[in-house]
Formats: structure tokens, C-alpha cells, sequence
């Protein structure tokens, strides 16, 4: 098993192969790709056995680039963005030279080895579409635009669901400038929006939607709408919108490219009025609030909570690195506290709450419960989990989580409703000042605080 330093100095040795183990909870297997810092790694959870993709980061050279913003950019992003159709960040882990993202393993490679065969069927392309429209809407309602989509970002899984990965170069609403807009000039040429191009400022989500037409155009043509040798002539190209239609289009998605694929972003159709085309809703499957739970004989066996690692904590807890305030009415949401109250105490009361405010509790296995809406809402019934971790002998940390329904109802769930409610058994919220006085000092050596702190 290996710990702390010696993990770090097997890591940084002879190369990655060497390392079997990393902090004595993952075994390292084939290397899956490589880029300029990071290499990504197959991995399989030693007690599970659950297939992981591990991300592994030199942090000297990130430093000496200046992109560890970037990296705790990312790790924020895909904390906030917990969707079907996005790669799901597992853990994060540090030694003092290495950064570890252990993800979702999607075994079925990117999109763009299937369109390397030749174009889609309509149908197929469809449903690629309408699963990408429906993270890149959710990502938007968390306040982060991806900012680089293109078939090689696009996995596919076993089931040929797709899942958005690589969130290097999102934007949060804290880099958008005294004009609301964005002005950091990224993403891939062939896929780039024209007001990005143009240099003045940009609507991060705009300039999403841009993208997703030119995904869709490539999924139904086999090939790009902008591309020419010379790349200026290529960007005059997008600066004008200017592309044809294969003869094989049918009108319907020609009509709906058309809406997307519009230079001018104050005139480009919008997500909402996406999901309300014809040809978008043919088969379409949103996904829905879940139905209660029923309880298991032996839901809560667990006689302690589960174990809250350093990196969950701190970036949970600490007023420097909340995330709280990515909503889209920028108010502050009370989704994370710290109790020094029992674990059984702790969802009784939150139990007791949620049913004061109709609300049906439905218990889940370990110290966690769901709380389901009865009434519907903008995106259907509300549904939010509340889980218990430990931290300390005497210490606790309750996560909410949005599993369903409208984020600006969760936010309001979790600012306005529970927080007066659960007055009694808090020690201190999220984000609040006193909070970083409050926490207990982390000494496993795997659990290195430069991944938030740096």
C-alpha cells in the first residue's frame, strides 16, 4: 500500500508503470492518453473493483506555466456539474508533486472514432444531440460554459450514452468582466464561435450553443462546415456563418442548423427554444425526477458514517474556495455544514424538516436520505440527498445534493428552507466566516491541502 511521501516518490521515479498502487485505494493499470501535463491512466478500486480513468498531474510543471488556477477551475467545475451525460469526477487526491483525478472510466472511446467512419444516421445523431443539449443546458444552469466542445471532448459508454469530459478550459461567472462577458479567446478553430473570434467579448453559453450546431452539423455530414486549408479563409468562414448543406440533410434539422449556426449571437436560437423543436423532441427521454425509495432491510448497517477525505472538505467548507455562488441568482446556497450532533440526530432532523415542508423522506443505504417534492416544478419534482460524512471523532459533514428538478428551487430549498430549520444541530455552514477557524487539521499525508490552497 502506498502512502503519503512513498506514493509521491513512486509516482515521480522511474514513470508511472512502476506504481501499482495509488494511496492504497486504486491500481494503476494501461496508460489511456497523454497531454502536455497530464497523463490519464486505467484504474480499478481495490475494494470495489470499479473501473476508474485516473488523471495524473505534474504540479511543478503546471505551476511554472501558470494554469493551477486552471486545474482548481476544473476540479470545481466538475464537482458543480453531477449530470448523466458529463464524465463524473470521482475523488481528487495529491502527494506534493502530483495531482490525481480519479473519473468515471467510459469504456466507448470518443465520438469522433465513430464519425471518423463516416457520417451518422439521423436518428443516431438525434439522440447524441439531444444528450449533449441536455448537459451543456445543465452545466449552463450552474453558471459554467465548456467552452471547447467537439467530438474528441464527447465519450461514449457501454450503453452509447454520451458523456462531456475535459472541462480544462470552462469558464466560471467569477472570470466574467465589468461588461458580464467573457474575453479569454480558447476552444478548437473548427468548433470556436465568431464572437470569439473577434475578440470583443463573448456569452460563454452563446458560444455553447455554437458549438453544439457545429457538433451536429459534423454528426450528419461526416465532416466540418467550416474548413479550408488556409485557416484566416477558415475563420472568415465562421466570422460569416458562411456553409452548405449536404444534399442528404433533411429540412427539419437544415432548419434547426440554420437557428444555431447564426453569426450574430443576440439572434441565435437559445437552448429553450432548441428543446421545443419537433425534430429535437422525437424520441426524446429528459430525465425525470426519481420516485421514493424504498427502504432496504438493511439501509443504515454502517455503524459510522463515511469518511469526508481532506480535498471534500476543504473545498466544501472553505470561504476561499465555495462554490456556492455559482446559482443563476448569485446568492450564496447553504448546501454544505458542519455538526457536531450524531449521525441518526443529524437526519432525524433534517428528516423532521423536509416533511414540515411536504416533502416525502426516503431513506438510502449508509447515513443518507432523499427528499422528494410533491409538488412539480419548472423541471419537474425537486429531488435533493442529503448525506452524513465523518470527519472527526465528533465531527460531521452534511453534503446536500440536487438530484433532480429546478436548481433555482434547490437553491432556495437549501437557502431559504432548510437552513432556518436546521439551526440547531449546525456548527457552521458553508461559506460563513468562521468557518475556516473551524476546521480540524487533516494530517493523512495523502490528503495534501495544495490542491485548494495553492
Amino acid at each position: 500500500m502506498l502512502r503519503g511521501t512513498e506514493a509521491d516518490k513512486k509516482v515521480s521515479g522511474g514513470g508511472m508503470e512502476e506504481c501499482q498502487t495509488v494511496f492504497g485505494k486504486y491500481e494503476m493499470g494501461r496508460l489511456l492518453g497523454k497531454g502536455t501535463f497530464a497523463k490519464v491512466y486505467y484504474g480499478r478500486h481495490i475494494s470495489t473493483g470499479e473501473s476508474v480513468a485516473i488523471k495524473v498531474i505534474n504540479k511543478e510543471q503546471v505551476r511554472k506555466e501558470g494554469m493551477m488556477e486552471q486545474i482548481k477551475r476544473e476540479i470545481s467545475v466538475m464537482h458543480l456539474v453531477r449530470h448523466p451525460n458529463v464524465v463524473e469526477l470521482k475523488e481528487v487526491m495529491a502527494t506534493k508533486t502530483k495531482i490525481f483525478f480519479v473519473m468515471e472510466y467510459v469504456r466507448g472511446g470518443e465520438l469522433l472514432a465513430k464519425i471518423s467512419k463516416g457520417k451518422l444516421k439521423e436518428d443516431l445523431a438525434r439522440k447524441y444531440f439531444q444528450q449533449l443539449i441536455s448537459a451543456v443546458d445543465y452545466c449552463h444552469s450552474r453558471g459554467v460554459s465548456h467552452r471547447d466542445l467537439k467530438p474528441e471532448n464527447l465519450l461514449l459508454d457501454d450503453n452509447e450514452n454520451l458523456k462531456i469530459s475535459d472541462f480544462g478550459l470552462s469558464a466560471l461567472p467569477e472570470q466574467l468582466r465589468y461588461d458580464g462577458l467573457l474575453h479569454t479567446q480558447c476552444g478548437t478553430p473548427a468548433y470556436v464561435a465568431p464572437e470569439v473570434l473577434r475578440k470583443k467579448g463573448y456569452d460563454g453559453s452563446k458560444a455553447d450553443i455554437w458549438s453544439c450546431g457545429v457538433v451536429l452539423y459534423v454528426l450528419l455530414a461526416g465532416f466540418l462546415p467550416f474548413q479550408h486549408e488556409n485557416l484566416m479563409t477558415m475563420y472568415n468562414k465562421v466570422l460569416r456563418a458562411e456553409f452548405e448543406f449536404p444534399p442528404w440533410f433533411s429540412p427539419e434539422s437544415k432548419r434547426l442548423i440554420s437557428k444555431i449556426l447564426v453569426a450574430d449571437p443576440t439572434k441565435r436560437t437559445t437552448i429553450s427554444a432548441i428543446t421545443r423543436v419537433p425534430w429535437f423532441l422525437k424520441s426524446f427521454s429528459s430525465f425525470s425526477s426519481p420516485d421514493p425509495v424504498t427502504v432496504p432491510d438493511d439501509a443504515n448497517d454502517s455503524k459510522v458514517p463515511k469518511f469526508f477525505n481532506a480535498f471534500d472538505f476543504i473545498s466544501a467548507m472553505s470561504s476561499g474556495f465555495d462554490l456556492s455562488g455559482l446559482f443563476e441568482s448569485k446568492r450564496k446556497t447553504a448546501a454544505v455544514f458542519t455538526s457536531k450532533c450524531s449521525a441518526p440526530a443529524i437526519l432525524s432532523k433534517i428528516a423532521a424538516a423536509a416533511r414540515g415542508l411536504s416533502f416525502t423522506v426516503a431513506e438510502l443505504k449508509g447515513f443518507k436520505i432523499r427528499l422528494l417534492g410533491t409538488a412539480d416544478g419548472r423541471k419537474g419534482k425537486l429531488a435533493v440527498t442529503a448525506e452524513v460524512f465523518q470527519v472527526a471523532p465528533e465531527v460531521s459533514v452534511v453534503e446536500f445534493s440536487k438530484s433532480a428538478g429546478d436548481t433555482l428551487e434547490y437553491a432556495k430549498f437549501c437557502d431559504v428552507d432548510v437552513r432556518p430549520a436546521l439551526k440547531d444541530i449546525v456548527w457552521t455552514w458553508q461559506g460563513d466566516p468562521t468557518c475556516a477557524a473551524t476546521l480540524p487539521a487533516c494530517h493523512a499525508e495523502e490528503c495534501q491541502p495544495q490542491v485548494v490552497s495553492t
